[in-house]
């Protein structure tokens, strides 16, 4: 689903690309209650169904193609067990499976994925890890042909106020914030983590996607089929989704709610179970296991 190129390297931190001009005043949040109207009028549907992308296993909520301007949400992080038979022969330390719980969009095909991946750790001595042993955060920002801007893809710094475990409760989000500026915040268990982004596909009033994915990445795996894994990925629960909307002059925030979004279980369903009461849905909350045995 994301592109391999975590391989236990310490990338240069995704802090040098923070933006250091003023915040926009306009840019305040807005919490809709979920007994409001479920669509705004004109608010364009999602679509029923996406086509999957190989390579991964992963859940996606996507959005449709309207008036957004990011996303956020709150999220328990997953249990991970992994099958001890896929170590990579290149680092047999790391595994071939690796897990991530992530936010993105898609504007003016200039795609984004935002969030956390398990990654290698810096110790208190400076010495980085064989092993993968914590989420930590990432940017990716696909090329934008228009301007000439380039792709990328960075790790914050390998510091333990950057790493977050299973079952610590964050709060990421990725909104736009000015012409061509992406703001990605990640915060929970006493940690915080904040960046800006040059990604010149995003505007203000543009029209684009916004998505959160929780998924079971594979090693040198894109575009392929599904390798055969036993590897689980449990108890990740959202406990809420919002998207981000320009509306009447205001950002506000509304529900992900289960209308608002194209249901996407790749390579198939029978790989996950997802649970959510009414309530649930009604705020974009559900709680994923991903497992490459079928249920």
């Amino acid at each position: 689903m994301m592109r391999n190129l975590l391989l236990g390297l310490i990338i240069p931190s995704v802090a040098a690309l923070a933006y250091s001009g003023p915040i926009p005043k306009a840019i305040e949040a807005i919490q809709v209650s979920p007994g409001d109207s479920v669509f705004f009028k004109n608010e364009v549907k999602p679509d029923k169904s996406k086509p999957c992308f190989n390579g991964a296993y992963y859940r996606k909520a996507v959005s449709s193609k309207d008036v957004w301007l990011g996303i956020s949400g709150t999220v328990i992080l997953p249990r991970i067990t992994f099958d001890q038979t896929r170590r990579n022969k290149r680092n047999p330390a790391q595994f071939l499976d690796n897990p991530s719980v992530y936010m993105g969009g898609n504007m003016n095909e200039q795609e984004t994925d935002v969030g956390l991946t398990w990654a290698v750790i810096k110790d208190e001595a400076g010495k980085i890890s064989s092993e993968r042993k914590a989420f930590r955060p990432f940017f990716r920002r696909t090329a934008f042909a228009k301007t000439g801007q380039k792709d990328i893809w960075q790790n914050a710094p390998a510091q333990k106020e950057f790493y977050w475990y299973p079952g610590e409760e964050v709060q990421m989000s990725l909104q736009v914030i000015a012409e061509g500026k992406l703001r990605f915040v990640v915060e929970g268990a006493g940690k915080h983590f904040q960046a800006d982004f040059e990604s010149d596909g995003y505007h203000m009033n543009g029209i684009g996607e916004f998505k959160r994915v929780n998924a079971i990445d594979q090693v040198g795996n894109e575009g392929k089929a599904a390798q055969p894994t036993a590897t689980k990925v449990e108890g990740a629960t959202w406990k809420k989704t919002n998207l981000f909307r320009l509306h009447l002059g205001k950002v506000i925030q509304v529900p992900m709610h289960q209308y608002r979004f194209t249901d996407m279980r790749c390579p198939d369903v029978k790989y996950f179970n997802i649970k959510a009461d009414k309530k649930q849905q009604a705020i974009g909350a559900e709680t994923i296991n991903i497992s490459g045995v079928p249920n």
